[in-house]
């Protein structure tokens, strides 16, 4: 049962057949695919380092980090191991720990965000503390009190800032061991030497220290680093979940015995049953057997197509109604499964390539600081006579206006705050860097089944039946677990049709089902196997007896996708419609949209190919899908959003995940994103004039440390309070 025409399958990763060795071209497999974790990386230049440094390495075929999960993934000739890849890693002043890829789970990166919230609550609870006894001195205590009071802040300061400073100190040390400058090391600096000079002030009696000043450096920034984590930590590698979906055991035949044994077992030639409701385990050819294969999740079509012998199947399929035995062509990492996720593996590396503004600023700003700071030092020095202390407050006043702690929370203050705003109307953002990729967009890219449609095919024609033949068709319906049957069951069953008392029901896999009713053979499924003609429509087909019925179907619109199509074509934006449905339904509902551009039977391949050429084009695309036919280009655009019902590897790909039924928030996020990118701008701009007006002033001698941190809580407070305008 499924509409007139009939393809074979295909092979859902590659154009040519599914066999490894057919592929013509194909670059041999590694020798060895080693999975590190890499802590220590937080921006594009890190990715830049050590995917340049690694390549060069001998032994070693390519290096990709991802910066998101930090993981590192090396193909290696045979001999390097893992441990030579972590001690280059080390000299490079990277701390690398070899990953098993098949265990691995969200564990690391909750034990990471928990240890960064313990640091932010422990630097908070400090600085309230030290506040408090900060509020006598400066409420006139003096001489043994003031002495007294300082050294309980002290106590309190100094093992704090051993605590909760572990994040800036262990990066600036391991960037300072490289040879190269980060924005941890200014800021590891700024906390040591206001503690250092606080403690030596309190043990000579001095008028003032400043250990609220260093606790709340360290509280702003490890709020400013938890934001950050937060909007990257919920991305999870789509290629694990598309690995998730390759069947582990198989059922091999030998000499007509059964066996079940490990898919990574099986060899080119090697004959495996497939029963009906179960996933195909291997690429291969059906030697025997008809049925109906379920491709959706790969291929994106809306009904089953028919299989029998000589048809090609592929590793992740569904066989629906009737047994199979399967010649295998490739299985395990040879198969059509196996290389879209090394696809998806791929693109994913290659978009974490985009680095933020605030990163980008940064990486430009922070070498600068600690040479201003001694800059500032040597001249007061001069200048005093060899004055230290005067010299040495001058310079941590001048590393603590400095420090990049509103740079540090420009970015991620807004998008926390733009993700709340758009979490409030249904949409989910996953990766930090999302709003800032999705202002570029300049062109739309929907899948049609399950992103436009809701993917379930509805009866249109109802009311034209007689009541009889709406009772046989419930009654031979409800025996098959076909969508079309499943639809049509459903829907007559809510207009309260009673089934038909039909005999003998059977299925005949890939035709439909047939009984008997009032002496007669009746029979819903296919137009040819039914004797009806066949029509250019998603149809099943009833025939009683002579005579036969057809029952149309078209596919439910997703809520608010007449909407958003006109949103975004108002907004400006190119609208496309890239779907792996056959041409007719595709075309009816770009008509039924005002899409002009479509494409249909795309497979996975080319949907990323033609985001690829668009980008090479000068254009950045959003792409909007469901499927496991969609996860290789949602991780190749320069943007991605799946609804909450896609697969779950879909989902893992794509940056954004819409958490209702409407398609309505991508519009809104369109805009959105405008807005927060206008935010960004003015948080950046403003630190560059809070630098340019306040920085002088520091380094003329004019700012105690304390000073220096109220205007930097103050800057890092307005930072925050212009991200709150979003909401």
């Amino acid at each position: 049962m499924t509409i007139a025409s009939m393809r074979p399958s295909a092979c859902p990763a590659c154009d040519a057949a599914p066999a490894a060795e057919a592929l013509a071209g194909r670059a041999p497999l590694p020798d060895a695919r080693l999975l590190l974790s890499v802590p220590g990386v937080h921006c594009a230049g890190c990715i830049s380092k050590i995917e340049r440094n690694l390549t060069d390495m001998e032994g070693v075929n390519s290096a990709r980090l991802n910066l998101t999960l930090k993981r590192l993934s090396v193909d290696a000739r045979a001999g390097l191991e893992a441990k030579d890849i972590v001690a280059r890693l080390d000299r490079l002043g990277y701390e690398a720990h070899e990953m098993d890829a098949g265990t691995i789970s969200m564990t690391e990166t909750e034990k990471q965000g928990r240890d960064l919230l313990m640091r932010v609550g422990v630097s908070g609870f400090a600085m309230m503390n030290v506040m408090l006894l900060s509020v006598a001195v400066w409420a006139g205590a003096e001489g043994a009190t003031r002495d007294m009071l300082h050294l309980i802040s002290a106590m309190i300061a100094i093992p704090t800032v051993a605590f909760a400073g572990q994040p800036f100190f262990r990066n600036a040390w391991r960037a300072l061991r490289a040879g190269r400058m980060d924005m941890d090391g200014p800021i590891s600096v700024a906390i040591l030497l206001t503690l250092f000079i606080s403690l030596y002030e309190s043990l000579l009696s001095g008028a003032h220290a400043y250990f609220e000043a260093v606790v709340m450096l360290i509280f702003f920034l490890l709020v400013g680093r938890y934001l950050d984590f937060r909007a990257r930590a919920v991305a999870r590698s789509a290629a694990q979940e598309l690995a998730a979906l390759e069947v582990p055991r198989a059922t091999r035949l030998n000499d007509g015995q059964e066996s079940v044994v490990s898919v990574a077992d099986l060899v080119v030639g090697d004959f495996v049953l497939v029963r009906p409701g179960g996933r195909v385990p291997v690429d291969g050819v059906i030697a025997l057997g008809q049925s109906e294969i379920d491709r959706s999740l790969l291929t994106g079509e809306t009904l089953p197509v028919f299989a029998e012998k000589g048809h090609v199947v592929s590793a992740g399929e569904v066989n629906l109604t009737g047994p199979l035995q399967v010649r295998v062509t490739a299985a395990g990492k040879d198969s059509s499964l196996h290389r879209m996720a090394d696809l998806v593996a791929n693109a994913e590396s290659a978009r974490m390539r985009y680095t933020t503004i605030a990163e980008r600023a940064a990486a430009a700003y922070a070498p600068t600081i600690p040479l201003l700071a001694l800059g500032a030092f040597i001249v007061w020095m001069y200048l005093s006579g060899g004055d230290l202390r005067l010299s040495l407050n001058i310079a941590v006043a001048s590393l603590i206006i400095t420090c990049p702690c509103a740079l540090g929370l420009a970015v991620p203050a807004v998008v926390t705050s733009a993700s709340g705003k758009l979490f409030r109307k249904g949409l989910l953002i996953k990766d930090g860097t999302a709003l800032e990729r999705l202002a570029e967009v300049d062109t739309v890219i929907f899948d049609k089944t399950g992103t436009l449609t809701m993917g379930t095919p509805v009866p249109t024609n109802l009311e034209q039946h007689p009541a009889d033949d709406m009772r046989v068709a419930l009654a031979l319906a409800a025996a098959s677990s076909h969508p079309l049957a499943v639809a049509l069951a459903r829907a007559l069953t809510e207009r309260g049709v009673q089934p038909a008392p039909v005999d003998d029901i059977t299925e005949q896999p890939g035709y439909g089902i047939e009984g008997f009713w009032q002496g007669q053979r009746v029979r819903l499924g296919r137009a040819g196997w039914v004797g009806a003609d066949a029509r250019a429509m998603t149809a099943a087909y009833l025939g009683i007896g002579d005579r036969t019925r057809t029952f149309t179907f078209a596919d439910q619109l997703r809520p608010g996708a007449a909407e958003v199509v006109q949103a975004l074509q108002a907004q400006g934006k190119a609208v496309r419609l890239m779907s792996g449905d056959v041409p007719g339904a595709v075309a009816d509902l770009a008509q039924r949209l005002g899409i002009d551009h479509w494409q249909a039977e795309a497979l996975p391949q080319d949907k990323a190919a033609a985001i690829a050429d668009l980008h090479a084009r000068g254009h950045k695309v959003l792409m909007v899908g469901d499927g496991l036919n969609d996860t290789v280009a949602l991780s190749t655009a320069h943007v991605s959003i799946s609804p909450a019902s896609a697969l779950d590897a879909a989902r893992a790909a794509s940056d954004m995940v819409l958490l209702g039924r409407d398609l309505s928030p991508v519009a809104d996020a369109l805009r959105l994103s405008k807005t927060a990118m206008q935010r960004i701008r003015e948080n950046l701009w403003q630190s560059g004039i809070y630098n340019i007006i306040f920085v002088p002033i520091a380094l003329l001698g004019f700012a105690t440390p304390l000073w220096a941190a109220f205007v930097m809580s103050v800057s890092s407070i307005t930072v925050t309070l212009n991200a709150l305008r979003l909401k």
